[in-house]
């Protein structure tokens, strides 16, 4: 039986009315979900407000309510506990429902505007190829040790977290990697998470349809280092102009790693191809199978980490070698005829810019580069243009297409890429709204040698439009179609 005020604990209580010492249910902040002798807890959210549910909450069954305001009257038998915010409350209820099963395994968070999924992922098959039993929570999936669980947020609400933290615990895992977005923090989901350290990619133009500013974005994610325990250790890239921001007032042990300037962790790139990278990292050369400068960041991050968690240096050094790409990062295939077609979640300037200018850099300069790009509806607008002016300057052909159009007119989408593309490049840039017939027609376009890049999806399997998911593959697409054009 658990009982209210136990679950309370560490909550910031303003006023109660009713008894804390009633048995509760479970928790839900999704009134649909409510079942006998629930406790519902009330969130604000960007389109729906959780208080206006209350009534709603207590008809389906709940006990007990936790709110930041009380409703205008009170219900007899029901308990109602004010609190100053509900997210945060929310955070701690689930730690305490779940027994606050991160205290009892070695919890990593991974920040930064790209390659969270890579870091998280990679480091999850290092630790599994180690000997240990491991965790993930990232955007891609959800993994107790061996056993795979689908997800749909970067970083999972607390209650989610919790309950697979503890699934974790009870399969006898003993480290967990997650990925920790601006979201995630900004809405206190990892409050109440006991972190033995915390990992900073780097910084650059994204989620400015949530966040009013970049400063309050950066902000955000260094909240997340301020939070972190003497205990714990701070990975930042210093190479990044905000990575020595983000560890100006962590209490955790400050570690650097670089590969242009002076810090804890260093590598230099001996070796730049499509089949790999040959990196030299403190003194010692390995290859690994990941492409790109971007990827040597990721790779070096993945090294700190597992030295900071106290695995022996060569035997690290082994295991990157052996490390295979995470779905939907770089992800490649060759056709029949040479024709190489890669897949990427680049969804960001920053991201776009790094994969085009890894390809340009390994090219021969023989072949095209054809670029199939798109940006997501109800999301940053401001990106739009950037990404097709950076599409353009970097590559021979662009089809600008949808992406996730969500409720947005997708050609209205594509138009405001438009704007970004520079004069000189108008000749390059095709629109075709629909996205699996962009993707053929970049197939129709390829000649033998030439390199297909079908940015901002990755991974994904689903196109969403006007609230519907729809079956989407960008890499089942772009293989079906190469196979058909090249029997």
């Amino acid at each position: 039986m658990i009982i209210l005020k136990d679950i309370l604990y560490k909550v910031a209580i303003e006023s109660v009315n009713g008894s804390t010492n009633v048995a509760i249910g479970k928790i839900e902040f999704d009134s649909r979900k409510i079942e006998k002798n629930d406790v519902f807890v009330a969130i604000r959210g960007s389109i729906s407000d959780g208080h206006d549910y209350i009534q709603k909450a207590i008809e389906l069954g709940a006990v007990a309510i936790v709110c930041d305001s009380f409703p205008d009257k009170f219900e007899n038998g029901i308990t109602y506990a004010q609190v100053k915010d509900t997210n945060k409350a929310l955070a701690f209820m689930a730690a305490n429902y779940f027994e606050d099963p991160s205290k009892d395994l070695r919890l990593v968070g991974i920040t930064g505007t790209n390659g969270k999924t890579t870091i998280a992922s990679l480091l999850y098959q290092l630790f599994k190829k180690a000997g240990f039993k491991v965790g993930l929570l990232s955007t891609v999936k959800i993994l107790v040790d061996d056993k795979e669980y689908k997800t749909t947020h970067t970083t999972p609400d607390s209650i989610t977290i919790n309950h697979y933290l503890r699934e974790m615990i009870k399969e006898g895992v003993e480290y967990c990697f997650m990925e920790v977005s601006s979201h995630g923090i900004h809405q206190k989901r990892t409050e109440g998470l006991h972190f033995v350290g915390g990992v900073f990619t780097n910084l650059s133009h994204d989620h400015l349809d949530y966040h009013p500013t970049f400063a309050e974005y950066r902000d955000v994610k260094k909240s997340f280092f301020d939070h972190l325990p003497k205990t714990a250790f701070a990975l930042s890239n210093i190479d990044d102009k905000n990575g020595a921001v983000l560890l100006q007032n962590t209490a955790a042990k400050k570690r650097t790693y670089a590969l242009k300037t002076y810090a804890d962790y260093r590598a230099q790139i001996l070796e730049n191809q499509l089949g790999g990278l040959l990196l030299k990292i403190e003194g010692n050369e390995v290859w690994v199978k990941l492409i790109g400068t971007f990827n040597a960041y990721n790779v070096l991050a993945i090294y700190g980490t597992a030295i900071e968690l106290g695995l022996e240096s060569l035997e690290t050094l082994r295991l990157l070698s052996e490390l295979e790409s995470v779905s939907g990062r770089f992800q490649y295939i060759i056709s029949a005829t040479n024709v190489t077609a890669i897949v990427d979640y680049a969804h960001t300037p920053d991201a776009l810019e790094n994969v085009l200018k890894t390809i340009n850099d390994i090219r021969t300069k023989k072949e095209q580069v054809i670029t199939v790009v798109g940006c997501g509806g109800n999301r940053d607008k401001t990106k739009r243009p950037i990404m097709a002016g950076i599409a353009s300057e970097l590559s021979d052909k662009v089809v600008l297409t949808s992406d996730n159009p969500r409720n947005e007119d997708p050609d209205v989408i594509i138009a405001e890429m438009e704007l970004g593309v520079e004069a000189q490049n108008f000749n390059k840039v095709l629109a075709i709204t629909d996205r699996r017939q962009a993707i053929k027609t970049a197939c129709q376009l390829a000649q033998p040698n030439d390199i297909i890049i079908i940015a901002g999806k990755g991974h994904e399997t689903y196109q969403e439009i006007k609230g519907v998911r729809n079956d989407f593959d960008d890499m089942k697409i772009v293989k079906e179609t190469l196979e058909q054009l090249h029997k």
